[in-house]
């Protein structure tokens, strides 16, 4: 663990849990990028969900350190109210409802009504061809910002004495520049990080592979059940929510409802509004008609 600073620019310091973030980040977005140009998808589609995407993201750090003040309270209400600390479910909860609020403004309110070109919707792809990839995406960002909580120190679990126990970096002294180590604890930031690459390349495997559409499902659910079982060897108390289970296991229960809804909606709904761009790049490369299209989940 390395909560003291990596370095120092003009007197900040630079800490290996930003680092880590902003690497996932910069990833989660690059691997985005990268299908979208492999599967078709046009400049204007590329360009407006990468945006759409920042602003997601924006939004989604903004809520992970509301939905973190959020518990704080609860599991002190003396403390008072104070933004520091993140959480990613908040996070993860903020990002997509901004994306999705963004998305459906643009599409349904703004694009059909302007006369600006650049506003007009252009684009051979939308959110509906995202979709199976994108869980890649956040699992992506999602293991680097648990590798960074390891260098943290935060989100750390009991005490053990167990051979995979690992010391806890206790509190960084600015002043003196020392770090006061803790106990061995049991390392569950590496534990999901590691869980988190396990899941990324069973997704990537399912939609590379076997063009499965619904690794959202996947990873909700997946996701939920992982969350709900570590937050039991945990030792960050964050207050406690109906029935006395802890509030990332209220959502975790939430996420795996949703990834069965999913399936569902993705049946009914998303799978109809699929453009294909894939099948139109396909076409143009070989010179035929275009082909049929391909067997999905």
């Amino acid at each position: 663990m390395h909560p003291q600073p990596l370095f120092k620019i003009f007197g900040q310091g630079i800490y290996a849990y930003g680092v880590c973030m902003a690497v996932g980040i910069l990833a989660c977005f690059a691997f985005t990028m990268l299908v979208m140009w492999k599967r078709g998808f046009n400049e204007e589609a590329s360009d407006k969900l990468i945006f759409v995407g920042v602003f997601g993201t924006g939004f989604g750090i903004f809520s992970a350190a509301l939905f973190q003040a959020i518990y704080d309270v609860i599991a002190n209400p003396d403390a008072g109210f104070h933004l520091k600390g993140m959480t990613f479910i908040g996070g993860l909860i903020g990002g997509v409802v901004s994306f999705l609020g963004v998305w459906w403004l643009y599409v349904y309110v703004i694009a059909p009504r302007t006369k600006i070109k650049l506003l007009q919707n252009n684009m051979n792809a939308g959110l509906c061809d995202l979709l199976p990839f994108v869980p890649i995406s956040i699992v992506i960002a999602h293991a680097f910002g648990r590798l960074g909580c390891f260098f943290a120190g935060c989100c750390y679990g009991r005490e053990t004495d167990a051979w995979y126990g690992i010391h806890c970096a206790g509190t960084y002294y600015e002043n003196t520049g020392t770090v006061v180590i803790g106990p061995k604890v049991v390392p569950t930031q590496l534990f999901e990080c590691l869980f988190l690459v396990a899941i990324g390349i069973a997704m990537a495997i399912l939609f590379f592979k076997f063009r499965f559409n619904c690794n959202f499902s996947v990873y909700l659910i997946g996701y939920g059940i992982w969350r709900f079982l570590i937050e039991y060897v945990r030792d960050d108390y964050r207050g406690e929510f109906i029935g006395g289970i802890t509030p990332s296991q209220f959502w975790s229960i939430l996420m795996v409802l949703l990834g069965v809804g999913y399936i569902f909606l993705y049946k009914y709904i998303f799978k109809r509004h699929m453009k294909h761009p894939e099948l139109e790049k396909s076409s143009k490369n070989t010179g035929g008609d275009k082909p049929a299209e391909p067997a999905q989940a």
